[in-house]
């Protein structure tokens, strides 16, 4: 799914166009965020694809949904 990933004042926030969703990313699997998954507030983790560490934002990716629990 197409997923833009933003930094927002209160930190990193994805927005998924297709469900209209925006939530705040609470958790990164990896510190330099590309290429593991992140969790976002409402229990989605999403796997991110390997991008450069400098990759700057806002940014659309192609993620893909991994499981709503951990």
């Amino acid at each position: 799914m197409k997923v833009m990933i933003r930094r927002t004042d209160a930190g990193l926030s994805a927005y998924i166009p297709k469900k209209d969703l925006e939530e705040p990313i609470i958790k990164l699997e990896k510190e330099e965020l590309w290429g593991g998954t992140v969790t976002l507030r409402n229990g989605w983790r999403l796997l991110l694809p390997d991008l450069p560490r400098d990759t700057r934002l806002p940014i659309t990716v192609e993620a893909r949904k991994v499981s709503e629990e951990d």
